[in-house]
């Protein structure tokens, strides 16, 4: 089926804005791509160094360009349980490539921090700008000019999205994404979530908070809950940088190592001395970022991903702005409840269907592009299927099912959880803001309440704790952006505000820093931007002003004199402390460098 008229006709506005910078793209692009690879031309010194731990047949196989070498550049380490599995896949790769007639090696590792470990913490002040510094590491890695392909494997937060926009900076090369899995279901999210509520309440102490958030992450995988982490396997599944169906397979299987194996094969087929030379940048095109941005609408996937597409489709020289996504927003409708936007897990999600269904659902009404490439080859309908261990512990596929096999989890086109994504931009005399509704119920999507100010989480713990929120207001926290301190994520106010919520106050957060994924019931105006350090017109808010947040109509207002807040000077604090400590010294001109929100908040690409 041809795309939804409205689909298509956001899809031309992206490629008539975005046709300068992408032809630039595209022609370094191509030029790269017509010099080949670097090897038969690597001087002999420069091409021992490149090999010298290669077996004899490998060096023999890399002294020209007969064989095709994948580079790896994986995210592994083994505190995160989420990269813990990627440990094995190097060797794993190797053999898979031998058997293929091909080499592999291992090109570079990148950072991988975990914002679960962080949250609340100064080590959360440099989760965003790991983005981007892993997508500098990756260029490292790849920067021999050894490699015919590249594997990227990587999975939470902001690993995926710095090493797509090292997959688009790379672009000559073919790339194919090779996750890991989520873990096995443990305590239900939404368990874990009244335990939090309680702990906030006083209620239960330190040891059963504990006891509940290990129930909750027990082993190796992501996290189940559907925030970026899993929000970046699907993008990467329905942009087609994912083999069909090996998005949520859990680690340790027979199934998710065929996967990895199947994945090596296809890489090596992809390359410029196979028949189907595939590079990666000639892959991802507008289409491909919209089918991103329609599958994160469908999925009520994460806010951090307003800021990630922009970034990841700038790499690739295309031009995408929040209000192309907002409006994409209005079209599409949710068809999955993964919590927190409903009491489902990921694993949960998968049982019932998972991206072979999703992505069928979405073709029935031209909701995506079918008419794209893939790692798989031409067209997002090689993409309806299951995945599943077939003869000789290959893969095989399955047309995924007519109808989903958990309606509560995953529903139909035709009977959706509600007619839109929920993820909304608001504009007003505030700025510009996103906001994601998916989990809010409807009586709070418009919520006018008078300003409590703060600048910084604990500043609002500390108010709630001396019960001092019993109201009716709008949390205004600001100086959280990335200028002023690397927009770390916010979480630590979600249990003081949903208890709030839950006593009956109609409460709301404003702020110039980020919530992610897991933004749930409490309706939240976030990524602020121009920001407080930039004397955006957050840094004029003063306590009582009345605010208005209008999720309907996509506005963020303060209710104050057009002429007042102009002669108000912003204000100005004193961010010293948020400069130095767990390596924030270190992200000084990063934080001098970084552009806007709405621009990607990036170092790399902005304007």
């Amino acid at each position: 089926m041809s795309a939804h008229a409205r689909i298509a006709a956001i899809t031309d506005r992206i490629v008539e804005r975005s046709k300068p910078s992408r032809e630039r793209y595209l022609e370094r692009l191509r030029a790269a791509a017509s010099k080949g690879v670097a090897r038969s031309v690597l001087g002999c010194a420069n091409l021992a160094h490149g090999f010298a731990v290669c077996s004899p047949a490998e060096k023999d196989a890399l002294a020209g360009d007969r064989i095709p070498n994948l580079g790896i550049i994986t995210a592994y380490n083994d505190m995160l349980s989420a990269h813990q599995p990627f440990e094995t896949y190097p060797a794993i790769i190797r053999e898979a490539a031998a058997e293929a007639g091909g080499v592999a090696q291992v090109a570079g590792g990148v950072p991988a921090m975990c914002d679960g470990v962080t949250q609340g913490q100064p080590g959360m002040e440099l989760s965003l700008f790991s983005r981007d510094l892993i997508a500098m590491a990756a260029g490292v890695g790849l920067s021999h000019n050894m490699f015919d392909a590249a594997l990227f494997l990587g999975v939470c937060d902001k690993i995926v999205p710095g090493l797509v926009i090292a997959a688009l900076s790379f672009g000559h090369l073919p790339s194919i994404f090779v996750p890991a899995g989520p873990m096995t279901t443990g305590l239900p999210n939404d368990e874990k979530s009244r335990v939090r509520q309680l702990f906030a309440e006083g209620k239960v102490g330190r040891a059963e908070l504990l006891e509940a958030e290990s129930k909750s992450y027990h082993g190796p995988g992501t996290c189940t809950f559907y925030g970026t982490a899993n929000s970046n396997q699907m993008l990467m599944e329905i942009m087609g940088f994912h083999m069909p169906g090996s998005s949520f397979i859990n680690p340790g299987t027979p199934l998710r190592e065929a996967l990895t194996r199947e994945a090596a094969k296809r890489a090596l087929a992809i390359t410029a001395l196979g028949n189907e030379f595939t590079p990666a940048g000639e892959m991802i095109d507008e289409r491909s970022i919209v089918n991103g941005v329609v599958g994160l609408h469908a999925t009520g996937g994460s806010t951090n991903h307003t800021l990630h597409l922009v970034a990841m489709a700038r790499a690739a020289g295309i031009q995408l702005t929040w209000q192309d996504i907002a409006e994409l927003s209005e079209i599409v409708p949710l068809l999955a409840r993964v919590y927190p936007n409903g009491l489902a897990d990921v694993n949960h999600f998968q049982a019932a269907g998972g991206m072979g269904f999703l992505i069928k659902e979405l073709l029935k009404h031209g909701l995506v592009h079918d008419d794209v490439r893939t790692v798989f080859g031409q067209g997002l309908q090689a993409y309806t299927v299951d995945a599943r261990l077939g003869e000789n512990r290959g893969v095989l596929r399955e047309p995924s099912p007519e109808k989903s096999h958990d309606p509560k989890v995953l529903s139909s086109i035709e009977t959706p959880f509600q007619a839109n994504g929920g993820l909304k931009m608001l504009r007003g005399n505030l700025g510009k803001a996103v906001i994601k509704i998916s989990a809010v119920k409807p009586e709070r999507h418009i919520i006018e309440a008078p300003a409590i100010v703060f600048h910084s989480q604990q500043e609002l713990q500390d108010a709630f704790k001396e019960g001092k929120l019993n109201c009716d207001f709008v949390a205004v926290v600001r100086f959280q952006g990335p200028k002023a301190n690397g927009m770390p994520e916010l979480h630590k106010l979600t249990p003081p505000l949903g208890v709030l919520q839950d006593r009956g106050f109609r409460v709301a957060l404003l702020t110039d820093g980020r919530m992610s994924g897991a933004s749930g019931k409490v309706p939240a105006a976030i990524h602020v931007t121009p920001e407080a350090v930039d004397g955006g017109p957050i840094a004029r808010i003063k306590n009582g002003d009345i605010i208005r947040l209008d999720a309907i109509k996509g506005t963020l207002e303060v209710l104050v004199d057009a002429a007042d807040m102009a002669e108000r000077e912003p204000v100005t604090v004193d961010l010293s402390d948020n400069e130095f400590g767990m390596g924030r010294e270190l992200f000084a001109p990063f934080r001098r460098a970084v552009g806007a929100s709405d621009q990607g908040a990036s170092v790399l690409f902005h304007s």
